[in-house]
């Protein structure tokens, strides 16, 4: 007989044909688990380790797809049934309203409510406007929604002339001081540490930041950064609310953690004070607001500040195709940095697709026009339009393919526009629908139908849904793509729940409102890359893939050009089936065609030559568990530090990736055996014949210089070249020693 709380273990059937789902492709209302042991069904080995290591500090390193929110959510799910937490006692945090209300509605699903779930900010305001008058006296300042204006303000009372885009930098340098912890005395030195880019002088900007500070106190008001410090404040100056928030919340776990700034991690710490009962989750390769301060320094060194930690990796993806999962994959193979030294290893658990797409277009409306016909034909052949987003590098590029799509039927909306639930005619029909629910006897409109459906499509015909869409893509079009939304969300509700009524629709839409969990509008998305984190679609065009826009242009250090790298990767990673990609060659039509792809396409998509290569990640999912703790399930050896590459003969460090397999600079004088080098290509020459392969795909001209001019003498030594892999070690080692040591006739053709 099994002990209360103790897991079933599931056969491998369970969670490997057809258990595990993506999260968007779950039952839309599931029904509630009837036991603890049920919220472990479905999970695969590694999220069953998440859900099962309740007590003590938890690492979870997840790639794109690999399910955390579903491992995490389960988690809790399962400590609350277990009765080993409880739920008012657990603190679940994130980094967007979205992806809380999303946590909320997963655990509402699993029997687990009562657990907070909220972002870093909402956790703290509770709590300020909780403790404020005991901690400070009063009432707490007003929030201002928006600072740009008082940043404006500010720069005029310091005579400062500041553009439009000045001003949003200059207000973007304000907040990356804030939650870095900088004070504006400070703020020159910080940010040349940092290697930011002020928009000014830096002592222009920290005069700014200083006037701002002045303003604020002066208005009384705060700001959402000031949330957070006046929290970390209180918990630090105030012992007694600090052991208050302490005694209420005993389990935390933060999502995204990659992204915590150090302001917010100081505050999970006073949130924690001495205990160490907390889990992480995160992928060090989806670090893309380092802008914001963010860092995924305190993911990376979790383990060396909790030593005990059980750290576990989920690498198992479920949401895309082998062919995709390739490519995000081949794009971190060339990533550089301590991100990268960490990345994970996808492996695809769906079946194959076709190979991503590449087309290069002769400007940028060739390109939208392009894609927005791709698009038109995939949705003649049955592909919903809600399952396909066109993702850009700036918000400035989706004029074009709006046009586009308007032109070519195509309707879409607008992601970081307007919530679904503050739409006007989104507002109207839940008053409409709730006033229903509530005088439906005296309602006409209800007198011959009797299912829920039904009653929705006739309450909403009143506010202008009908059977069939309008034509043309404008505002008629957008506001009945709404209210079909709502339509599609009964039938989906009443499918679920037998019997559920108009008054039960109204309850869930209102709880879907404070979740801001909105239903699936039938529309092409279109967003930027920073917005699309989190999202998944069936078909994913990712345009303006070119250099100046992929990288961004004025992405400068290596730090930043790996971050745009990694924006890539979220991008890449957001499609389930089909991948697009496409790059213009000119900006307008009639100019130069001085555009070209960009560089992280390298070795990637036909005809681009080879990519610089890397040694394989240390991907494989598994669980390390903590010192003095049981065997590991998987046992993954740690990654060593890579050391930078320097020339041999004047010690500069290389960088560009030829150089460094010569592990010499380009100007420097080479020492290479001429002899060997010649022999080696002419036996390269009758390799790549006999394959049928480019000279390069055996070696290239840079691998076979470096071979050359080292003359390794053993496998040891030749391994050791930048180029060799344990593959063509293994097929090519023996010969190429062989021509090093002078021996003659090796791999000739037999008739030559």
């Amino acid at each position: 007989m099994r002990a209360c709380g103790q897991p079933t273990h599931p056969s491998r059937e369970t969670w490997q044909h057809g258990g595990v789902t993506a999260a968007t492709h779950s039952t839309l209302f599931p029904q509630v688990p009837d036991s603890a042991d049920a919220v472990l069904e479905g999970l695969d080995p590694e999220q069953r380790e998440v859900a099962t290591a309740l007590r003590g500090p938890v690492c979870v390193l997840a790639g794109a797809g690999t399910g955390k929110t579903r491992a995490i959510t389960h988690r809790i799910a399962y400590g609350v049934r277990a009765g080993i937490l409880q739920p008012s006692s657990v603190l679940a945090v994130t980094f967007t309203n979205r992806a809380a209300g999303e946590m909320r509605g997963r655990l509402r699903q699993l029997g687990a409510s009562g657990v907070q779930a909220r972002t870093f900010h909402s956790a703290a305001l509770r709590q300020l406007q909780y403790f404020w008058p005991k901690a400070i006296g009063g009432s707490l300042p007003r929030l201002v929604d928006r600072k740009i204006q008082l940043v404006a303000d500010a720069a005029a009372a310091c005579r400062i002339r500041l553009d439009r885009g000045e001003l949003r930098d200059a207000t973007a340098e304000i907040e990356w001081s804030k939650v870095t912890q900088t004070v504006p005395a400070d703020y020159a030195l910080a940010a040349a540490r940092a290697g930011r880019e002020a928009p000014r002088d830096p002592a222009e900007i920290a005069q700014l930041y200083s006037a701002y500070e002045d303003l604020k106190r002066g208005r009384g008001v705060i700001d959402f950064e000031d949330v957070l410090l006046l929290t970390v404040a209180v918990l630090q100056d105030r012992h007694d609310v600090a052991d208050q928030v302490r005694a209420q919340y005993q389990h935390f776990v933060v999502d995204e953690y990659q992204d915590v700034s150090p302001l917010q991690q100081r505050l999970l710490e006073l949130w924690l004070g001495d205990r160490d009962d907390l889990c992480v989750v995160g992928d060090a390769s989806q670090t893309i607001y380092s802008f914001t301060g963010a860092t995924p320094d305190h993911l990376l060194d979790f383990r060396t500040g909790h030593p005990g930690a059980t750290v576990v990796k989920l690498v198992r993806d479920y949401r895309s195709t082998p062919q995709v999962v390739h490519l995000a994959n081949g794009l971190l193979a060339q990533a550089r940095g301590r991100a990268a030294d960490h990345r994970l290893e996808l492996v695809s658990q769906r079946s194959a697709g076709p190979e991503p797409v590449y087309a290069e277009y002769t400007d940028e409306p060739a390109e939208a026009e392009g894609a927005a016909r791709r698009i038109r034909g995939l949705i003649d052949s049955g592909v919903p339009a809600a399952e396909i987003a066109i993702l850009f590098r700036t918000n400035s590029q989706s004029e074009s393919y709006e046009q586009a799509l308007a032109d070519a039927a195509v309707p879409y909306q607008l992601r970081g526009a307007e919530r679904f639930f503050d739409r006007p005619e989104v507002r109207r029909a839940n008053s409409a629908l709730r006033a229903a629910a509530r005088f439906g006897g005296n309602d006409s409109l209800l007198d011959d139908v009797v299912d829920l459906p039904s009653q929705v499509r006739a309450v909403l015909s009143g506010e202008g849904w009908t059977t069939e869409p309008p034509a043309g893509s404008g505002a008629v079009r957008e506001r009945w793509e709404s209210l079909a939304a709502l339509v599609g969300l009964a039938q989906d509700f009443a499918a679920a729940r037998a019997g559920a009524t108009l008054s039960d629709l109204v309850v869930e839409l209102d709880e879907r409102a404070g979740a801001q969990h909105a239903p699936t509008v039938q529309g092409v998305t279109l967003a930027s890359l920073h917005s699309a984190k989190g999202l998944e679609w069936d078909v994913v065009f990712l345009v303006g893939v070119a250099e100046g826009m992929m990288p961004i242009a004025y992405a400068k250090t290596d730090e930043q050009i790996e971050e745009e790298r990694r924006l890539l990767y979220v991008g890449v990673t957001r499609a389930r089936e089909r991948l697009h990609l496409s790059w213009a060659l000119a900006r307008s039509p009639g100019g130069r065609a001085s555009r070209r792809p960009s560089r992280f396409l390298k070795g990637l998509r036909p005809g681009s030559g080879t990519a610089d290569g890397r040694a394989a990640a240390v991907g494989s999912g598994g669980v390390e568990r903590g010192f003095g703790g049981a065997a590991a399930v998987t046992a993954v050896p740690r990654r060593t530090r890579r050391t930078p590459a320097r020339c041999r003969v004047c010690g500069r460090t290389l960088t560009d990736a030829g150089e460094m397999k010569l592990m010499r600079c380009e100007g420097c004088p080479s020492d290479m055996d001429e002899g060997v080098y010649e022999r080696l290509r002419e036996w390269r020459a009758v390799q790549a014949g006999r394959s049928g392969q480019p000279a390069f795909c055996v070696f290239t001209d840079k691998t076979l210089m470096a071979i050359a001019e080292s003359v390794p003498e053993d496998e040891r030594d030749l391994a050791r070249i930048p180029g060799v892999g344990a593959r063509k070690l293994n097929r090519y080692g023996a010969d190429v020693l062989a021509i090093c040591a002078g021996q003659e006739g090796v791999g000739r053709d037999d008739d030559g």
